[in-house]
């Protein structure tokens, strides 16, 4: 990879980072994209200037890709970065026209939301309340009962500070993506299990010095340090283990368990976007299927001539 393309990945990677500020996740996922498409450009094509790159290499490169069995939604992912950065670098003045504009995505199959029934999320709240005896257990109980009640993100919850909790008001202030922020209201009967857990919490660790007490997390674990998201998905996995016989068992399935029910029950499709932090309604229209498939099941029951 010659020097100024090194140059221009770097450049694009401190947008995001500074500017944007997006994850690390989220900024390695696109720095991988971007060096994947500019060693298939160099081994295919030699060294190109990025004001050179016509829509027929990122075709080729499409191609290639579909033909080493990548799935759509890899390819798209793929797309939306290249996407990214051509528009960074038209908008630097580094390019004169974005080789993007004729792309296409492909299209990806629709595929519903894997969620539980109402009667296995209220069974799983129930079990996971009935073995909270040690602190392992306490945290199984707090991230079930945070995630079915909040549909937070697994990195939304596990990196929850205790000041984002208002007790008086019986919310929580969530920091999502794009560091964009969003008020989720919670029952009082939830807030109380926060109560109580904050409350041992001081009993088994102290409670933090007054520098750290604004960068207190919420939820940590047996030795006192911050709860990280392998820990958080295994004890839903164990505790979704016990109730449910789904073969995805994760924080992300809790999540669609969320929006599903409040979909189920009538909740206006622009809420249930607000709560889940979505930019686009598009990402929460998926769980209209979910209703559609429950009326056309009441409608099968309950109609002479269905």
């Amino acid at each position: 990879m010659s020097t100024s393309v090194s140059k221009e990945i770097s450049s694009f990677i401190d947008y995001l980072k500074f500017e944007k500020r997006y994850s690390v996740h989220t900024i390695l996922a696109y720095e991988t994209d971007l060096r994947d498409f500019f060693e298939y450009l160099l081994t295919q094509y030699g060294q190109t200037p990025i004001g050179e790159i016509q829509h027929g290499i990122v075709r080729s490169w499409l191609a290639f890709l579909k033909e080493s069995g990548l799935t759509a939604k890899s390819i798209n992912r793929k797309i939306s970065s290249l996407k990214s950065f051509f528009k960074y670098h038209l908008k630097t003045g580094s390019i004169i026209k974005s080789p993007m504009s004729k792309v296409i995505s492909p299209k990806i199959p629709g595929r519903l939301p894997v969620f539980m029934k109402e009667s296995e999320a209220s069974q799983l709240i129930q079990t996971a309340g009935t073995v909270a005896e040690d602190w392992k257990s306490l945290n199984g109980k707090m991230l079930v009962t945070l995630f079915y009640a909040t549909g937070m993100r697994l990195s939304e919850l596990t990196g929850l500070k205790e000041k984002q909790i208002d007790y008086s008001r019986s919310q929580l202030k969530i920091l999502g993506k794009g560091n964009k922020e969003r008020i989720i209201p919670v029952s009082v009967e939830v807030m109380n299990v926060i109560r109580e857990y904050v409350q041992y919490k001081k009993k088994e660790f102290g409670a933090p010095l007054a520098a750290d007490k604004q960068d207190e997390v919420l939820l940590v674990t047996e030795k006192g340090k911050k709860i990280y998201p392998k820990y958080a998905y295994l004890l839903v996995n164990q505790l979704m283990g016990q109730v449910s016989t789904l073969d995805k068992k994760s924080p992300h399935v809790l999540r669609h368990t969320f929006a599903t029910h409040l979909m189920n029950n009538g909740a206006d499709l622009n809420a249930v976007k607000e709560l889940l932090g979505h930019s686009s309604l598009a990402s929460t229209q998926v769980y209209t299927h979910n209703t559609i498939e429950k009326l056309k099941d009441i409608h099968k029951k309950a109609h002479p001539k269905a």
